[in-house]
């Protein structure tokens, strides 16, 4: 298979992919507000982080030992597009009376079937790259910017139709879900490791990718890459409802960040396109420790720009909020990963992709999601609830100045205490 050829595979996959999570991502929290679940919001994002500390790195392991990633992907794909459907009926057969019980724990083994897929993309991307003799470093970034792209193109699906408002969205990602389930089984094969010996049961189980926490530098990466995870879950579970927050006021009701608030959020993603490609120049030039502090520090300027503005004459701190999105996604989680794929054997890479989701999308996600809406309920719904009069996007405010304060803390500690050579990196 010649390199275009293969780019272009690898391309549709990672579309895929994210197009399964972009429906539904962003504006979940709309839907569960519209049918009376407005405080279990934390509940259905934390979940991603919950299943995220054991299913990536169990999936990752079972795609070294035994089943190729290739065909892994399919499968976990197709399972989540079952369930994830299933999730739409019951909303579609309950309508505004569907319950929690009814909703959630579909959702939930979407949700955890799902999240493995993502490192397992990596891990197909990765193998064929390096086995067509390309550079992981400077080929990757271009083929994952697709996958921002499909996520941008569910969003504004969902947001044009109306979707965002309903259970549909989780029939649009069940439909994007089966396509890649199927297109997954034709992908370059990835090799497996279960017929070679292992010297003890740690090898025998697949679990040597956790003996990188043994190790200083990859410790305190995961360290990091944990507390940069509870920052990405802040926006992916509020963003969309503090936007719509300000529909409740009449000045605001009818302004474009408000009736479009999925589309403007699409503005990050739009974003994340752009910093994908700068990534290769970024990483050769600076090393993983200057482009993880630069990704810290996009985050302070993330929520202090949404504390800061609003949908009339301070809407331009949102599209400035917007556009350091891509900064501080991109920087840190396509980094990361391609950190670590330079930093372990191959023969534990797929392992060490699922411990790196572990603690982003696990344990940071997990944790991000519940601090997270322990701050936003104390500052904003329960004196809402208790006052009339009280200012909710005063509220509002206080919240996303206390998760920048969170983030400024972390580049702090970060800059001080992670001191990984640059020039080592150079010679992997």
């Amino acid at each position: 298979m010649n390199s275009a050829l293969l780019k272009s595979r690898l391309i549709a996959m990672n579309f895929l992919i994210f197009a399964v999570w972009g429906a539904y991502l962003c504006s979940l929290g709309i839907y569960l507000g519209k049918v009376g679940m407005g405080p279990q919001i934390g509940s259905f994002f934390a979940i991603q982080g919950i299943v995220s500390l054991f299913m990536p790195a169990l999936i990752g392991i079972v795609a070294d030992k035994w089943i190729p990633a290739q065909k892994l992907l399919g499968i976990c794909n197709a399972l989540a597009a079952l369930f994830m459907a299933l999730a739409g009926y019951m909303g579609m057969h309950y309508g505004d009376s569907v319950t929690f019980a009814q909703l959630f724990p579909f959702y939930a083994v979407s949700v955890a079937f799902f999240m493995p897929t993502i490192a397992l993309g990596n891990s197909v991307s990765y193998n064929a790259l390096t086995r067509a003799g390309l550079d992981t470093v400077r080929d990757f970034p271009p083929i994952r910017v697709f996958g921002t792209i499909g996520f941008i193109i569910s969003m504004w699906i969902v947001d044009l139709t109306g979707f965002k408002n309903n259970y549909m969205q989780m029939f649009v990602s069940a439909i994007w879900g089966g396509v890649l389930a199927v297109y997954s089984f034709t992908l370059p094969a990835c090799p497996v490791n279960g017929g070679k010996s292992s010297a003890s049961i740690v090898e025998a189980l697949g679990l040597r990718a956790f003996t990188l926490f043994k190790q200083k530098k990859m410790c305190l990466f995961f360290i990091f890459s944990f507390l940069l995870g509870m920052c990405l879950q802040v926006t992916n579970g509020f963003a969309g409802t503090f936007l719509g927050d300000f529909g409740k006021n009449p000045v605001y009701a009818d302004s474009f960040a408000v009736k479009h608030n999925i589309m403007l959020s699409s503005l990050s993603q739009i974003s994340e396109t752009l910093c994908i490609l700068l990534i290769p120049f970024f990483l050769k030039r600076f090393g993983i420790k200057k482009v993880m502090l630069i990704s810290m520090l996009a985050w302070v300027f993330r929520f202090g720009f949404f504390g800061l503005g609003n949908p009339s004459d301070g809407v331009w701190l949102f599209i400035l909020s917007m556009i350091v999105y891509g900064v501080a996604f991109d920087f840190f989680n396509i980094s990361g990963s391609l950190f670590v794929d330079r930093n372990t054997d191959e023969g534990i890479r797929s392992s060490a992709q699922g411990v790196f989701m572990m603690m982003t999308n696990g344990l940071g996600a997990t944790i991000g999601s519940y601090c997270a809406s322990a701050v936003v309920n104390h500052f904003v719904y329960q004196p809402a609830a208790a006052n009339q009069q009280f200012d909710v996007m005063g509220g509002w405010s206080t919240a996303w100045y206390i998760f920048a304060g969170f983030a400024l803390v972390v580049a702090v500690v970060f800059a001080i205490t992670f001191d990984y050579k640059h020039e080592e990196e150079r010679k992997h």
